[in-house]
């Protein structure tokens, strides 16, 4: 009968479907679109409709969880240099360690205290992004806010963007960090332009900002860390993921390393 002969038919979408599972393993956080785009840098020609529709068969749908949270906020008044705002929101660059933004975002894990008491407890991450592909190029953790973190993330970006044949700048919130003399003063000495957020405005630093949300919302919403060690160990892990294996459409899916190199050999 009919529906015996259609039963018994060999599946044409098998070779797909399994090519997206074992994409899916390494990467849980890809929906469809980000899916069609390793496809095709796989050499799979197929319609982005068709990569939905497998994946809803497959129950691959990914769901993420969200919260809202009161930002954290380094700003302490002016407590130093505030410079003026030379960004000004042109985030788009096509040349390498040019465009070079930062800020401070805060984290909470529990441990247990000296009287064995479950307690609340609370990480930084200081990481410098390049503009021109998103890629983190170096970052500091500690347990509180830190001027020695900042500092040594922020001479590590310096030496990394060294061999960019233009005049830099580094971007960032007016925190108190960003005003200190000692990171004033080395951007003087490197002739590096510094640019500042007007104050009480994100979206001057949006692309920070952005990298902030997705990072919480892939390992940290929705989940309890139990220790410092974990949780650091997982930001570095997702830090080195995002870097070298995240695809995005607008880098024309390739990862930020991906993205960086391809422009080099260009």
């Amino acid at each position: 009968m009919y529906w015996q002969k259609r039963f018994e038919r060999e599946n044409p979408n098998q070779e797909l479907e399994d090519k997206i599972l074992e994409i899916h393993k390494d990467n849980k956080d890809y929906g469809y679109r980000r899916m069609y785009g390793e496809l095709r840098n796989q050499g799979f020609m197929v319609n982005k409709k068709k990569v939905q529709r497998i994946m809803q068969k497959l129950n691959l749908q990914v769901f993420t969880f969200t919260r809202k949270s009161r930002k954290y906020s380094s700003y302490k008044g002016k407590v130093g240099t505030v410079a003026s705002n030379r960004i000004r929101r042109r985030f788009k660059t096509h040349i390498p360690h040019q465009k070079i933004t930062t800020d401070t975002t805060e984290f909470k894990y529990y441990g247990v205290d000296s009287k064995g008491h479950m307690a609340m407890h609370k990480l930084y991450l200081d990481p410098f992004m390049d503009m021109c592909n998103g890629e983190i190029l170096s970052f500091a953790i500690d347990k509180r806010p830190s001027a020695v973190n900042v500092m040594n993330a922020l001479n590590e970006a310096i030496e990394i963007t060294s061999d960019c044949p233009y005049r830099r700048t580094f971007h960032s919130d007016q925190g108190w960090a960003y005003q200190m003399k000692a990171y004033t003063h080395r951007l003087r000495e490197e002739r590096i332009f510094q640019s500042m957020s007007r104050k009480g405005n994100c979206h001057d630093n949006s692309v920070m900002e952005n990298f902030f949300g997705l990072l919480k919302q892939e390992i940290y919403y929705g989940v309890v860390y139990y220790s410092f060690k974990e949780l650091k160990s997982e930001i570095e892990k997702f830090i080195k993921y995002y870097n070298e294996k995240r695809i995005k459409e607008k880098l024309g899916w390739m990862s930020p390393v991906q993205y960086r190199l391809s422009l080099l050999a260009a």
